[in-house]
């Protein structure tokens, strides 16, 4: 979503960089070029000013002139703003001293509220909760339908004594799910309130019967992150009818440009708590400004990622994993339990993109088609026992057999043994304790045979140059005696292209 954004301030941070010091000029240039991609990212003009004003305050304060490298020192300055302006510190819900938590979902039709309602609980029964949904919408055409099935997918009850579509009482319905939960003993209850195409007086009256009729612990305003320039003015209007207490991001992996998720929490005042990250239900997450903000500046966020490796990895798994390694015995099964614990971590793609520098891959990142697990799954499959034991008895004819019952071609094939084999050899000298060139995603066509930050092991030149013509074989030689790289590719992360 932030990618323009990122792009031009990370062009904007590296013409900066070209400067040993940096006069007021220079930093009006670099604010001149800030604004312009924050209100060309649909940032609220408010917001844009505020943030300008702040960031050149500090930049033209002692502490970035007697800075030892000034553009660095306006680089985190944008940073430190960027984390204000998206709310600060990390806020996590509020939690009742006595149970049921009353949680009321809040925003206009055709935000995400009823899947996020279901993300947030299933999220919740991670967290050890026993959530219960309420279906207060029974406006919209079919939203109590849809809001069981969501409850049917993570496994939550529903509370849905009408129909809706029209039909019911949502503040009834509302105030009786409170004394459901208080006799079947559930912790949370999250209430699916309606919404509107635009904001209105019904709606709003709506929505604030039922917060009067329920007294909930948080007010969760959920908003759809490409609605654009609108999204300061129904922030303001939710805030002002009804009293929010938080901010719920949806649709964040769309390819708006985001300016919602920078004005939302600095207009309201209120804090971004979730982000939506895609249609599933586990693609929901705790917003942190910090890591956004380095996001946004092409800094990476490799804290949340560790958390999501932490997540679904079995250690149990990995210790037995390790043996294998150690032993030698390190199989095309084995490399594709790998490939499936990958799989369980969510898209690759969000993944890769919290690497820092993900922004200069970015092209090869979309292009990235992650159904090649499947493909990869597919080939591995089509072999026999004993194909999979020991690659080595992998003939012309065992290919060709693999390849038309995985519905590939024999290159396919060749390709995964060969990446295969790669990936057994670096896991091998990581087991002996070894520090070998990392390759990029094992496995991934695409994705392998590069190397973060660093080149593949090359064969030694020959001093010398051996052209005849001795003015270019003397500046040949000049140019080695100066450090000259020698030629040729050289992996970027992940193996993603040059």
């Amino acid at each position: 979503m932030f990618g323009n954004l990122s792009d031009r301030l990370v062009e904007t941070f590296k013409n900066l960089r070209t400067k040993g010091k940096l006069s007021p000029a220079d930093i009006d240039t670099t604010l001149r070029e800030i604004r312009r991609a924050l209100l060309e990212a649909d940032v609220a003009l408010e917001v844009v000013k505020s943030f300008v004003t702040a960031v050149r305050d500090r930049a033209l304060s002692d502490e970035v002139s007697k800075a030892l490298n000034p553009a660095q020192q306006v680089v985190q300055i944008v940073d430190d703003e960027l984390v204000q302006i998206l709310g600060g510190e990390q806020r996590k819900l509020v939690f009742a001293k006595t149970a049921p938590t009353v949680i009321m979902l809040a925003g206009l039709q055709g935000s995400g509220k009823t899947t996020l309602a279901g993300k947030l609980a299933k999220w919740l029964k991670e967290q050890g909760q026993t959530p219960i949904l309420v279906a207060a919408d029974l406006q919209r055409p079919n939203a109590v339908n849809q809001l069981q099935v969501v409850g049917d997918r993570i496994d939550v009850p529903v509370f849905a004594p009408e129909p809706g579509n029209g039909v019911g009482d949502p503040v009834k319905v509302a105030k009786e799910s409170i004394k459901h939960a208080k006799q079947k003993m559930f912790s949370v209850v999250i209430v699916d309130t309606a919404g509107r195409l635009g904001v209105d007086k019904e709606l709003m009256a709506e929505a604030k019967a039922i917060r009067q009729a329920v007294n909930p612990d948080e007010v969760l305003f959920v908003i759809d992150a490409m609605i654009g320039q609108d999204a300061v003015n129904v922030a303001r209007a939710f805030d002002e009818g009804v009293g929010i207490t938080g901010v719920v991001l949806s649709k964040l992996d769309g390819d708006a440009r985001g300016g919602a998720a920078l004005s939302v929490s600095s207009v309201t005042g209120k804090p971004i708590i979730f982000s939506s990250t895609g249609e599933g239900m586990d693609d929901f997450e705790q917003f942190y400004p910090d890591r956004m903000a380095s996001r946004i500046l092409d800094m990476g966020d490799v804290l949340t990622l560790i958390e999501q490796t932490q997540k679904s990895f079995d250690e149990a798994s990995a210790r037995e994993m390790a043996e294998k390694l150690a032993k030698d015995t390190f199989t095309l099964d084995d490399f594709l339990d790998q490939m499936q614990q990958l799989r369980k971590m969510g898209s690759l793609k969000s993944m890769l993109a919290m690497m820092p520098g993900a922004g200069q891959m970015r092209n090869q990142l979309e292009n990235f088609d992650e159904r090649e697990i499947d493909r990869t799954e597919a080939i591995i499959r089509s072999m026999t026992k004993a194909e999979r034991l020991q690659p080595k008895i992998l003939n012309g004819s065992r290919r060709s057999r693999i390849a038309k019952g995985s519905g590939m071609t024999v290159t396919d094939v060749n390709s995964l043994v060969n990446r295969f084999e790669q990936a057994a050899k670096m896991m091998k000298t990581v087991a002996k304790g070894g520090v070998p060139q990392m390759p990029g995603m094992p496995g991934m066509p695409g994705m392998g045979g590069g190397f973060i930050g660093g080149r593949g092991k090359q064969k030694d030149k020959k001093k010398g140059s051996k052209s005849g013509n001795p003015a270019k074989r003397a500046a040949e030689d000049a140019g080695r005696t100066l450090g000259e790289k020698p030629t040729g590719g050289s992996g970027s992360s992940f193996g993603l292209g040059q």
